[in-house]
């Protein structure tokens, strides 16, 4: 009797865990030992389902300020390099409202008001700077790279870039 309530508690466990062994469900013999329950591991936690709903950059009239005013949308800030480098990108819809963004004597710059930092464009000797300065056609996407030496920007932070007039709010480092 208690061999059989053994292996009713095991089945009942080995269902709430989500696994069912083959070998204790096909068991018929009271005789028999149940194997012992499997514990799950620590290093391993079960994957979470994955969403498919995508959050919006930015919240309703924002969306639609930058593609009407500016004539970019898909602003995005990144993470690279291993965090040495923060890569600002944005795609093109109207070459004639986002002149500014390319301009070369416009000075971009990245401001996280949480770290208490403000971050420029890099100039290279044999490179120069690292931003795209060539005039904008509708439909590509561009960037350029903030140095983030000692790393002082993270992921998750809020930002804001700034070209010439061009000022993005509330942009977060991915």
């Amino acid at each position: 009797m208690t061999q059989l309530r053994l292996t009713t508690q095991f089945v009942l466990f080995a269902v709430l865990c989500g696994q069912v062994p083959t070998a204790v469900v096909a068991q018929t013999a009271p005789d028999a030992v149940p194997p012992a329950p499997a514990t799950l591991s620590k290093t391993n936690p079960p994957a979470a389902p994955h969403s498919r709903y995508t959050p919006e950059r930015f919240p309703g009239r924002a969306g639609k300020y930058y593609p009407l005013v500016w004539g970019v949308d898909s602003l995005t800030v990144r993470w690279a390099e291993s965090g040495e480098v923060i890569r600002f990108s944005y795609r093109v819809l109207d070459a004639d409202k986002a002149k500014i963004l390319s301009d070369p004597h416009a000075e971009p710059s990245l401001i996280d008001p949480h770290a208490g930092v403000q971050l420029v464009v890099p100039a290279f000797e044999n490179v120069g700077k690292l931003r795209q300065s060539v005039p904008p056609e509708s439909g590509k996407s561009y960037w350029m790279a903030f140095s983030n030496k000692g790393r002082r920007v993270k992921r998750g932070d809020h930002v804001i870039v700034t070209i010439g007039a061009f000022r993005a709010d509330g942009l977060v480092v991915d």
